[in-house]
């Protein structure tokens, strides 16, 4: 059959006019093999593209679900840290309150969780899903514990003002606010004097200020001393109750007088560098029971 040969009549016209051509057996079987062949390979590469068509809107999917789960680890990420902050400043305030009203600190208390369940950078490279899952669940629970930490301390926050309402006067006596405006150039510690150069302990907070800026009372008290006070310069004592005690040094101006009453906020002189100094400053100290302790211990604002 291959090597037959088959001859194939084309007619032209209704006149008769026709052409032969002649072909092989084994060409029309080659053609014919090769129609097959390209029908099937067609076919193939259908379904190949059906296939990978599927694959790709399968991965497009998947790569949009990971980037949304990253999106929302990285904002959950964020509302836990803001949420974190924002409770030990809740805690440091809490601790200052409890020092200003004689209010023991709460033995339950703990330290509001810290660091966070992980340290992963979620807008940089590939987090793999199961990763993203485990950080997730992770992330949830350690909300709960912050929730837990929140609800006790809204319990402690009751407790101090059930304290306070029954105890305004010794809010009202408790220096709890900046005395003056401006920066702290020396803090309650150890320190090189600037005079002898030898080491010493600063008793107080120096504010640097320009001379001249307002100094304020920081809480409601008696004028016990106004005037020069040695190495002190210029300088205002006020007592506040039978424990507390504040001292303002190196006033360039005085405003109040021996025994005078004074509230929270009332201007009491003017910054200066009067004494031993080195500058226009506020030297603020308090003291309890006659012993210095750090002001920033009382200081609220």
């Amino acid at each position: 059959m291959l090597f037959r040969k088959y001859h194939i009549v084309v007619f032209k016209d209704k006149q008769g006019s026709c052409k032969k051509f002649q072909l092989h057996g084994w060409v029309i079987a080659t053609l014919f093999l090769l129609t097959i062949s390209m029908a099937a390979g067609n076919v193939i590469l259908w379904k190949k593209y059906a296939q990978h068509s599927r694959v790709e809107q399968g991965l497009n999917i998947a790569e949009k679900t990971v980037q949304e789960q990253k999106t929302q680890l990285l904002s959950l990420s964020q509302k836990i840290s803001s949420l974190q902050k924002n409770l030990s400043r809740i805690r440091d305030f809490d601790s200052k309150l409890r020092v200003m009203i004689n209010l023991d600190q709460d033995g339950s208390q703990t330290a509001a969780p810290k660091g966070g369940p992980a340290n992963e950078n979620f807008s940089k490279g590939y987090l793999p899903l199961y990763r993203q899952e485990l950080l997730a669940r992770k992330m949830h629970e350690f909300l709960r514990q912050l929730n837990v930490e929140a609800r006790l301390e809204e319990v402690r926050q009751q407790e101090i003002m059930h304290t306070l309402r029954n105890n305004q006067s010794i809010l009202e006596a408790t220096p709890s606010i900046w005395p003056t405006s401006g920066w702290v150039t020396s803090g309650f510690a150890w320190r090189t004097s600037p005079f002898t150069g030898k080491r010493e302990f600063h008793k107080g907070i120096d504010i640097s200020a320009p001379r001249g800026t307002p100094i304020y009372a920081p809480a409601r008290g008696t004028v016990t001393y106004s005037g020069r006070d040695g190495s002190y310069g210029l300088s205002i004592r006020l007592k506040h109750n039978t424990s507390l005690a504040t001292r303002f040094a190196h006033l360039h101006r005085i405003a109040v007088k021996s025994g005078q009453v004074v509230t929270r906020g009332e201007l009491i002189g003017y910054v200066g560098s009067t004494g031993r100094s080195t500058g226009p400053h506020l030297h603020y100290e308090v003291r309890l029971n006659g012993v210095p302790v750090n002001p920033k211990r009382y200081i609220l604002n």
